[in-house]
């Protein structure tokens, strides 16, 4: 994924490094599924590809959307983390999530996650925010 900048537009420049499904996708899966090692997001529901993944994970890491250590508990495995800028993409999931169950004919649990996350505005986004410091700013 090429992340050469083809406009100093903020928008442009953003959806330059997250505009691509899979990559959201991963930031999705580590916001609200917990997942923090390769084997987990490769057993999305959406079915990325490992090189693929391998190739977003990386590009995340380069441009600081999170980062890789050692897991200390398997020393195979690969921890992944959200840094503050990937916290700071939960209000533009948020704000797609509630778009999707608005617009689109997501599954009703899922759903009703998007819209109470939705209804609790700026409160809820700060409480999950805090919530995923403490999980992966180390």
């Amino acid at each position: 994924m090429s992340t050469r900048e083809k406009s100093g537009c903020p928008i442009n420049l953003s959806l330059e490094l997250i505009g691509d499904r899979w990559t959201l996708l991963i930031v999705r899966d580590m916001v609200f599924a917990g997942k923090k090692h390769f084997r987990e997001f490769l057993q999305s529901d959406e079915g990325i590809s490992s090189r693929t993944l391998a190739e977003r994970l990386q590009t995340l890491q380069e441009e600081g959307i999170l980062t890789r250590s050692d897991d200390p508990t398997h020393g195979l495995r690969t921890v992944y983390r959200l840094t503050e800028a990937g916290i700071d993409l939960l209000p533009v999931l948020a704000t797609l999530g509630a778009w999707g169950s608005k617009h689109r004919k997501p599954d009703d649990k899922l759903a009703r996650i998007a819209d109470e996350l939705a209804a609790g505005g700026e409160t809820a986004l700060e409480r999950m925010k805090a919530a995923l410091r403490a999980e992966h700013i180390v």
